[in-house]
């Protein structure tokens, strides 16, 4: 049997760390890219399309811990799994 990730368990931060920075790249990345090569938009990165994809990188960081910290609730659970 498994132990439970405790908040305080310095393994668990690293792992909660390593999946935010993950999530932020990645979210980041889509929308950069949905700026750079999106027909009919110019293919200019302004300060305008640097700031939507700081905010979707935030978001998808924000989205991706909330999932984590849903599926370690339920003891390590996914959601509509039973063991």
């Amino acid at each position: 049997m498994t132990s439970q990730p405790n908040p305080e368990d310095p393994a668990w931060e690293a792992k909660r760390r390593r999946a935010g920075i993950t999530a932020f790249l990645t979210g980041a990345a889509a929308s950069f890219a949905f700026f750079a090569f999106f027909p009919g938009l110019p293919h200019v990165i302004d300060w305008g399309a640097i700031l939507v994809t700081l905010a979707v990188g935030g978001l998808a960081r924000w989205a991706w811990l909330k999932r984590l910290a849903r599926t370690t609730e339920g003891h390590g659970q996914t959601p509509g799994h039973d063991e």
